[in-house]
């Protein structure tokens, strides 16, 4: 308990004062980056702190935090924070829907959706990582127990770095995910992977054998979280960012009188290691979907086909003039026929034939 307040105290002095050696302090008190002994992909037994990465900046969240990098081994944060709290459980009509809370970040909750079906034993997962600006009464909706059922896989809502429901005080509300985008991107890979090896610790998630449906921001996290964890084996996208020079010059996500800090050297500088085009050409050993609307107005042209240009399969596009010509093509199954198909496809046959099978998938 006097470790924790002197961890509070002294993180608090470092927000006040921004003193760095205030929170080089806090850092030495925050946990051990040891090894938990787990084989888990992103777990690792080399001490992952190098010798000067950057340290958090945040004054929301002032925890160690190695910023430009994807990896969770070299991020800095504790591995063993796993496991969660859970806010609330129901069951109903053979569905089974959990909300759980996760932490690993000073004054950074993450509250999860957790949707599956009841009864069953190590199925699937697949997480939704929605745009940043996405509401997350989404998943209070009931019929993603009818998507859980019908596809044999658990559903989990993951909000991201700097997403409504994650911007707390201190933070000024007016930060979002494009003003803090190395912040934003790097957390919220980093959270991907932590909330697997969360996952991990349950009997009913089979953890090395995930989905990740990303939209937007979302699908820029997808790619570097697959980048960076190997138990991303399927990966669905739609709209992704990503080619930052670009994309920032052009996107229309951007308010005008905020661009020119976004086009300067130093800003392009901190998201350099976080592009997704440089981390796609090396998923070939994915399956991966790419659904770009062409009429979208957040992704430039020219981002858009550089983001087209690196993906790992060149049968990995698939383009649409507008949503409605994206709807139609999806039809019935909607967003996830295809990823549960490729997922259930890509799981051994012992635990194909366990588990409940997918029901009118459109391979």
């Amino acid at each position: 308990m006097k470790t924790l307040l002197k961890v509070a105290l002294l993180a608090g002095l470092a927000i006040l004062m921004g003193s760095a050696h205030a929170k080089a302090q806090a850092v030495g008190l925050t946990g051990s980056n040891s090894s938990t002994g787990s084989p888990t992909p992103g777990l690792s037994s080399t001490n992952a702190r190098q010798a000067a990465p950057p340290v958090s900046g945040s004054s929301q969240t002032p925890t160690y935090e190695d910023w430009s990098t994807i990896s969770l081994a070299k991020s800095g944060l504790s591995l063993e924070a796993v496991g969660g709290v859970v806010l609330g459980k129901s069951d109903a009509n053979g569905c089974t829907r959990e909300r759980l809370r996760v932490q690993w970040r000073i004054n950074d909750p993450i509250d999860l959706f957790l949707i599956r079906p009841s009864g069953t034993e190590k199925i699937p997962a697949v997480l939704f990582l929605y745009n940043f600006n996405f509401d997350e009464a989404v998943f209070r909706k009931d019929h993603w127990c009818n998507i859980a059922i019908r596809n044999g896989f658990a559903v989990v809502g993951v909000p991201s770095a700097l997403s409504w429901s994650r911007i707390r005080p201190p933070r000024p509300m007016k930060e979002w995910f494009v003003g803090d985008l190395q912040e934003a991107l790097a957390t919220s890979t980093h959270d991907v992977q932590m909330v697997i090896n969360s996952l991990a610790s349950r009997s009913d998630i089979d953890t090395q054998h995930v989905g990740v449906f990303g939209e937007g921001s979302g699908g820029a996290i997808a790619i570097l979280a697959a980048a960076a964890d190997p138990r991303i084996c399927v990966l669905d996208l739609m709209n992704p960012w990503g080619d930052w020079p670009d994309w920032l010059k052009g996107s229309l996500q951007i308010p005008e009188n905020e661009r020119p800090d976004y086009l300067k050297s130093k800003f392009l500088a901190s998201v350099s290691t976080l592009d997704p085009i440089d981390y796609l050409p090396r998923l070939k050993d994915r399956a991966i979907r790419i659904q770009q609307v062409l009429t979208d107005p957040v992704t430039p042209p020219a981002a858009r086909d550089k983001i087209a240009a690196a993906a790992p399969q060149p049968n990995a596009i698939a383009r649409y003039n507008t949503i409605s010509d994206e709807a139609k093509v999806l039809g019935s199954d909607g967003i996830v026929g295809w990823i549960a198909g490729q997922l259930h496809s890509s799981r051994p046959a012992n635990l194909q034939d366990s588990q409940p099978k997918p029901e009118n998938i459109s391979k």
